[in-house]
């Protein structure tokens, strides 16, 4: 499955910052809960890996909030 997505700047006086949104299809693929943290892995030039921090009973008790 893809879903293409355009990547967002917003430049300030000091700072930038990058954004990139997901589709609510791959978020709901994905099962992501509200609050959830995740780790973005640079694999390569081409290749940004998201991995999940914590279990599976994390995102269980998330779930129930």
């Amino acid at each position: 499955m893809g879903a293409p997505t355009k990547v967002q700047l917003i430049k300030r006086k000091s700072s930038e910052q990058w954004y990139i949104n997901f589709p609510a299809a791959v978020a709901q693929a994905c099962n992501f809960v509200k609050g959830e943290v995740v780790e973005w892995v640079v694999h390569d030039r081409f290749t940004l890996l998201l991995k999940r921090k914590g279990t599976l009973e994390d995102l269980d008790e998330k779930k129930k909030l």
